[in-house]
């Protein structure tokens, strides 16, 4: 579990990357916002996560008959991290932020799908603050 890395993971700095040479600026691993995201902006109160498929448990209920090493062990903390990962998500949506997940696959598969993604998030964040700045002036 030592060498497990939790941040800077090569699908982070892909996708980090791809968005500072857009022009996009953010925080990583902010420790004040709840779950630690792996990418911050602040400003428009987005938060994201990139996911790895097995600890996060993607097709979990497949998966999870195909383990052998050490079974129960890995069921429980897998679902602890799917736990984890619905209460952090519940809890950053009820205070305004936008929670956006991508699978570590998707990051590597679909780089330019992800950014679209993002982009489309922070340009709606973006129409908000805009709007809620004016409604001061009115």
């Amino acid at each position: 579990m030592r060498a497990i890395k939790s941040k800077d993971t090569s699908v982070e700095v892909l996708l980090r990357k791809a968005l500072w040479k857009r022009g996009y600026r953010y925080r990583k691993n902010d420790k004040t916002i709840i779950g630690t995201p792996d990418i911050v902006f602040k400003k428009y109160r987005i938060a994201i996560f990139i996911d790895s498929e097995f600890f996060h448990g993607y097709n979990w209920e497949i998966k999870k008959t195909k383990l052998h090493g050490n079974r129960d062990y890995w069921i429980a903390k897998i679902e602890r991290n799917m736990a984890r990962d619905k209460k952090v998500n519940e809890s950053l949506l009820s205070k305004g932020w936008v929670v956006l997940r991508f699978w570590g696959f998707d990051v590597k598969k679909n780089l330019q799908g992800c950014l679209k993604i993002i982009e489309t998030q922070v340009d709606e964040m973006k129409k908000k603050i805009f709007y809620i700045d004016n409604e001061k002036f009115l």
